[in-house]
């Protein structure tokens, strides 16, 4: 393995010396150099980090899902969790709120080429614009801009353990003031993993031991359609229609052992087959009034979501030491409904860059959760869960410039919302209603055109969603189970943030935040059976974190490279002695990844890309006990003539991912470890056809400029 990746460095560093070689004796041959701008791949700024992939080769046979996981200060764990720099984080597209969280966020991204990219925002410091309980990371897709009819094709072919394709199809008609944009994908994708958990409960001093193993196929089309309207030169209307569609199906077995005091006490294997339909339908209609002399936007949204899960999950489990036998059969079809309208407007108040920004947001949610349970052992449930909530929004932000060295942002959002949840087996109901105000600041002061210090304060509040209200007591395939609880409260966060600008390529943060309440999985022991669900826990829990980004070119700007590193530090001692939780007090950890692409190698159209990335990722209550080094890198030839890309892509294939991960709690400690199947090689042809200019898609004034990006 250490010859393989020996070799391998070795021959990339002959490439490129060979390249620059080849690159001096050109420049030797010619008189006169045309310099063309372009935007660096990152860009570190005061607010936000952003990942400029529009032109880079780093797209190259990816999704966007996959473009996510390169992106400076983004972590994503085995349960495909999003974190910005170890925080929670609130995914935008095209500065819209995107309905998908976890995995269903995942198979959303994994539909969208990434060829459809313009770049990554992570924005560390978001503005009272942004309904969010930490940071945000936007999503920023190509606009076209010429006329005609312009596109493309892509099809990829990915092998690891099983074999999976995908296709997209990307349609852009423009002519004079009317702009069609159609996109479509689909993709089959198989999947495996196999976890393995150790637990030790204190309670008869019992030990647990299960292993499982699961294989996932997916069939997911989406199809998407966006209609503009060019008004006249300041007033637009559009409309947007989305779908997306995940038909899976699965099949796993587990085992599992029960020791108590040292002794055998039952044995027992769960074997689990589960046929699920995911669908989403979702419409905006906008309307924007942009004034460019007197820099005035205004921005009207409204939108529908409708959401459908329907799911039958079948169980059969056998007990040996303890003879019994039991087929269980759980059936869902789950709705979620959602309405909003959104105002936003900003102006420029004067000509030294004074802005002022503000909005409001009205939210209507409406989830109904009809479960049925049948067990050959005991009676017929039926669940009917409803959740209801409002949540009403007004922020404004205001943002100046003071003695032309001092750069000031202040917001205030209030957020009210009420909710009401009915859980109808046990007649169980809940309502409440509160408000909150939340403060922001960022102040930045340039000390010279080389170096530049700025602060900032932010406080958020997170909510739970609307599953984990649901009490209901579910199997799962590990043969546990879980349930919701519909006590759970919001829990309020404050960050403080320094970052220090140095000569615009050395970038350093540091960051405290801390919280009082969180919610963390939680187990109860009832008898043999083992139910986790989310439970909200007392105490203070501290976070401290330094981060360095720094983004260099090469071989006349050919080569381009940003480094990325993270250093974390957690203090949970108070939070563990106030809920009884056995775990480490003091937590430090480290990661780090760096991207690099090369354009043009030996002036053959060929491009090179890699991304490693090594982390320890820790979440809650559960900490994780090993690094894990994610790695990939590519090779593109581009025949211009033919308008034809061809990508291979090697992933993972020198260290597989493992997940070891230990949680604490009230009743004991559980050690798991999970392996999944994400390496392997994949080969993507992409034919283009139209003029492909593209132009960036507008955005608020206050946000394009804040954040010293100047």
């Amino acid at each position: 393995m250490r010859i393989s990746i020996t070799l391998a460095f070795l021959c990339f560093c002959t490439l490129l010396s060979a390249q620059s070689t080849q690159d001096t004796l050109k420049q030797s041959e010619i008189e006169g150099v045309v310099i063309t701008a372009r935007k660096p791949t990152v860009e570190s700024k005061v607010d936000r980090t952003v990942f400029n992939v529009e032109n880079s080769s780093i797209l190259a046979g990816n999704t966007t899902w996959d473009v996510l996981r390169m992106t400076p200060l983004v972590s994503i764990d085995n349960n495909d969790v999003v974190k910005s720099e170890g925080e929670n984080v609130t995914v935008y597209i095209n500065d819209r709120k995107s309905v998908f969280t976890g995995k269903e966020l995942k198979e959303y991204l994994k539909s969208i080429p990434a060829d459809n990219l313009m770049k990554i925002e992570v924005i560390t410091n978001p503005s009272s614009r942004y309904e969010t309980s930490g940071q945000v990371i936007n999503i920023v897709l190509k606009k076209r801009e010429d006329e005609g009819v312009k596109g493309s094709i892509s099809m990829t072919n990915t092998q690891n353990r099983k074999n999976n394709q995908y296709s997209g199809l990307n349609l852009n008609y423009h002519k004079g003031k009317f702009t069609q944009t159609i996109t479509g994908s689909y993709n089959d994708y198989s999947s495996f993993q196999s976890d393995t958990t150790e637990s030790l409960l204190y309670l008869n001093n019992e030990s647990r031991r299960t292993e499982s193993n699961a294989l996932y196929h997916s069939r997911m089309p989406s199809f998407s359609s966006t209609s503009e309207w060019e008004l006249n030169d300041k007033n637009n209307i559009g409309i947007i229609g989305e779908f997306f569609q995940n038909n899976s199906s699965s099949e796993g077995n587990s085992t599992g052992e029960i020791l108590r005091n040292g002794l055998p006490y039952n044995q027992y294997s769960v074997e689990q087959q589960e046929n699920s339909n995911y669908r989403v339908l979702s419409s905006n209609i906008f309307y924007k009034y942009y004034d460019k002399q007197k820099n005035k936007i205004f921005d009207v949204n409204a939108g529908v979501n409708y959401n459908t899960h329907e799911s039958d999950r079948n169980f059969l489990r056998y007990q040996t030491l303890l003879p019994f036998m039991e087929f269980q059969q759980v059936m869902s079809h789950t709705q979620m409904r959602n309405y909003y309208l959104k105002l936003d407007y900003s102006q420029l108040l004067d000509s030294a860059g004074s802005t002022f920004e503000a909005g409001m947001k009205l939210d209507f949610n409406n989830n109904h959760v009809p479960t049925d349970y049948y067990g050959f052992t005991s009676q017929i449930l039926k669940n009917r869960f409803r959740y209801r909530d409002n949540l009403n929004s007004v922020y404004a932000n205001y943002s100046s410039k003071f003695f032309d060295y001092l750069d000031v942002r202040i917001g205030l959002r209030y957020e009210y919302m009420t909710l009401k949840l009915h859980q109808e087996t046990d007649n169980i109901q809940r309502e409440d209603s509160y408000g909150i105000l939340m403060p922001n600041v960022l102040l930045k002061y340039t000390f010279t055109p080389n170096f530049n210090l700025s602060t900032s304060y932010n406080y958020s509040i997170w909510r739970p969603w609307y599953s984990e209200f649901n009490p209901f007591e579910l199997p799962s395939g590990d043969g546990n189970y879980t349930k919701g609880n519909m006590d759970l409260e919001p829990n309020p966060n404050h960050r403080f943030t320094l970052k220090a600008g140095i000569y615009k390529k050395y970038f350093l943060s540091l960051n405290y935040g801390f919280t009082n309440q969180d919610y963390w999985d939680d187990y109860i022991q009832d008898g043999d059976r083992l139910i986790s669900y989310p439970a909200n826990f007392p105490g203070r829990s501290e976070r401290y974190s330094a981060n360095f980004n720094t983004n260099q070119t090469f071989f006349q700007n050919k080569l381009n490279v940003n480094l990325n590193l993270g250093l974390n530090y957690i203090d949970n001692s108070d939070f563990n002695a106030r809920n009884g939780i056995e775990a480490k007090d003091y937590l430090t950890n480290f990661g780090g990844s760096v991207n690099f692409s090369y354009t043009n190698l030996f002036g053959k159209n060929i491009n090179l890309s890699g991304w490693g990335g090594l982390y320890k990722q820790n979440n809650g209550n559960t900490q994780g006990n090993t690094f894990n080094f994610y790695h990939n890198f590519s090779v593109t030839k581009i025949f211009e003539k033919a308008g034809l890309e061809a990508s291979l892509r090697f992933n993972n294939i020198f260290m597989k991912p493992v997940f070891d991960q230990t949680t604490y709690s009230q009743v004991g400690t559980f050690h798991t470890i999970s392996r999944s199947d994400w390496y392997g090689a994949s080969f993507t042809l992409v034919k283009r056809f139209g003029n492909q200019k593209v132009k960036e898609n507008s955005k608020v004034n206050a946000e394009k400029n804040e954040g010293g990006g100047k």
